[in-house]
């Protein structure tokens, strides 16, 4: 009898400069084929812009950031940017948008923008939380 566990990623590399969100993908579609439960997925420093809905990769590179928007929203997983990171590296929701007085906002769909509150929930309420961290 095996054991089903829930988890809390935390991705920290950006797409297509770093393996972390392939790799984070890759355990998150096995996880939840195992029948385990992902909690969420918290973005973090150069994480956050897997929550853009402004890159445009080439047709022949993989777009991770709909990936993971479309297997979040298949699986209602919540996504979360940290609003820190987010703001820094200019991705703004429209809340964001209007606090700021900004032309526009970027944020992907399912992603939301949120403080670590949403990271201590993780490392609390989870059986395990997973870091996939980018290259330093």
């Amino acid at each position: 009898m095996s054991t089903k566990l829930s988890y809390t990623l935390v991705i920290t590399g950006a797409p297509w400069a770093s393996q972390a969100p392939q790799t984070a993908l890759a355990f998150a579609r096995a996880a939840v084929s195992a029948g385990h439960r992902l909690d969420r997925v918290f973005l973090y420093g150069e994480g956050v812009h897997l929550a853009s809905s402004l890159c445009a990769p080439p047709s022949d590179e993989p777009h991770w950031p709909q990936q993971w928007s479309d297997f979040l929203s298949d699986n209602q997983i919540p996504g979360v940017a940290c609003v820190a990171s987010a703001l820094r590296r200019g991705l703004v929701d429209e809340r964001e948008q209007n606090r700021y007085q900004l032309p526009a906002h970027n944020l992907r769909s399912p992603f939301e923008i949120a403080g670590l509150g949403e990271w201590v929930d993780g490392t609390l309420k989870s059986d395990r939380v997973l870091y996939f961290h980018g290259s330093a």
